[in-house]
């Protein structure tokens, strides 16, 4: 398998050294660029695009998120071309604190100065 056989889940782009990705489980990633959309949309922004539960309102969520495979009730920014590819706000965290935080990766967190760029408990930060 080479480099440029893995793709984003949510644009398709290949991977390839000028586009940092970030790997969930099962090979599942999100490249910088569609993590910058997904954390100015939900973490920013406040966006939510994650379906409603199926049938019960009380009942489990109806989508489960690529990168960490769980089924969460946090908002989440779902891909413009691919709508089986959601990502849950934790995530897009997660995935945002690990690029900031790699010397070798030139991506900074979206921030609008907001009190959502604060990083929740629940959150993992």
């Amino acid at each position: 398998m080479l480099p440029s056989d893995i793709l984003c889940d949510f644009c398709e782009r290949p991977w390839s050294d000028d586009l940092p990705m970030v790997e969930g489980h099962r090979g599942s990633c999100i490249c910088g660029p569609c993590l910058s959309v997904a954390w100015s949309a939900v973490v920013d922004g406040g966006l939510d695009d994650a379906p409603p539960p199926a049938e019960d309102p009380d009942g489990p969520p109806s989508w489960t998120c690529v990168l960490c495979l769980e089924s969460r009730r946090d908002p989440a920014f779902q891909s413009p071309i691919r709508p089986e590819a959601l990502v849950c706000r934790r995530c897009i965290r997660l995935a945002g604190r690990a690029l900031h935080d790699d010397p070798g990766v030139d991506w900074s967190k979206p921030s609008s100065g907001a009190v959502s760029d604060r990083a929740r408990p629940e959150d993992g930060g």
